[in-house]
C-alpha cells in the first residue's frame, strides 16, 4: 500500500534527469501516487549537512501527503562528541601530513577537495561509507594534537541513533554502516506523516 524510498540527491539529475524520470514513470505505471522531496538532515535535529531525496508512494490515489517541514533547533557538533576518546582515532603525523599536502594540491587546481576540520559550534559535512579510510570529510581539531576522526559512537549519534544502540562490529564495518545509513529523525518524521495520511482516510 505504501512505498518509502531514499537515495542521494544526485539521483534527480543523473543522466540528465532521465534516470529519475524512469523511476517516476515505473511507479506511476504501477499505479502509485508519488510524492518526493529533498530534505537536509541538519534541518531535523542533527548537526550534519546531508541532503537526500525521499520518495513516498501510495496505492490509494485519494490520499493527501505532506513532507515534514524543517524546524528550528540549535544543533552543534559538540553535542555528539564523546568526552573520552581513544588515541587510536588521532591522525598519525604521516596521515595528517598527507591530508595537508593533498588539500594544498587541490587548492592550486582551484578545487575544494581535501580534509575538513569541523567547527564544533556548527555542523559536519556528509558522513560517507568511505569514512573508515582516512576520515577525510570530518576531522575534529584537538589542542596540541593532530586532528582526529569521529569514533563509531559519534557517527551513530550524527545519524540520530540513540546511545542504547549496540555497535557489535569492527570500527571499519561501523563506519561503513553508519555512512550508508539513513538519518533516523528524518525517517521518523516522514513515517509519522505517512501514518497521519493513512489514518485520515479511515
Amino acid at each position: 500500500q505504501v512505498l518509502f524510498l531514499e537515495n542521494v540527491k544526485g539521483l534527480i539529475n543523473h543522466d540528465k534527469g532521465n534516470t529519475f524520470k524512469t523511476i517516476l514513470s515505473i511507479l506511476e505505471q504501477l499505479e502509485y501516487k508519488v510524492y518526493y522531496k529533498v530534505l537536509n538532515t541538519k534541518d531535523f535535529g542533527l548537526p550534519q549537512n546531508r541532503e537526500r531525496i525521499y520518495i513516498v508512494c501510495f496505492k490509494n490515489k485519494n490520499i493527501q501527503f505532506e513532507f515534514p517541514l524543517p524546524f528550528p533547533l540549535e544543533v552543534k557538533v559538540k553535542y555528539i562528541l564523546e568526552t573520552t576518546v581513544d588515541n587510536k582515532y588521532t591522525l598519525s603525523n604521516k596521515m595528517w601530513q598527507w591530508h595537508q599536502i593533498r588539500k594544498a594540491k587541490h587548492k592550486e587546481k582551484g578545487t575544494g577537495f581535501g580534509y575538513s576540520l569541523c567547527d564544533e559550534k556548527s555542523y559536519t559535512r556528509t558522513l560517507s561509507a568511505r569514512y573508515y579510510k582516512d576520515g577525510n570529510e570530518i576531522l575534529i581539531p584537538q589542542e596540541n594534537l593532530n586532528p582526529r576522526k569521529l569514533t563509531p559512537r559519534e557517527c551513530a549519534r550524527l545519524q540520530g541513533f540513540p546511545d542504547s544502540f549496540k555497535i557489535v562490529v569492527s570500527d571499519t564495518q561501523a563506519y561503513k554502516q553508519f555512512g550508508n545509513s539513513v538519518s533516523v529523525p528524518i525517517i521518523k518524521y516522514i513515517a509519522k506523516n505517512i501514518f497521519k495520511s493513512l489514518n485520515n482516510m479511515l
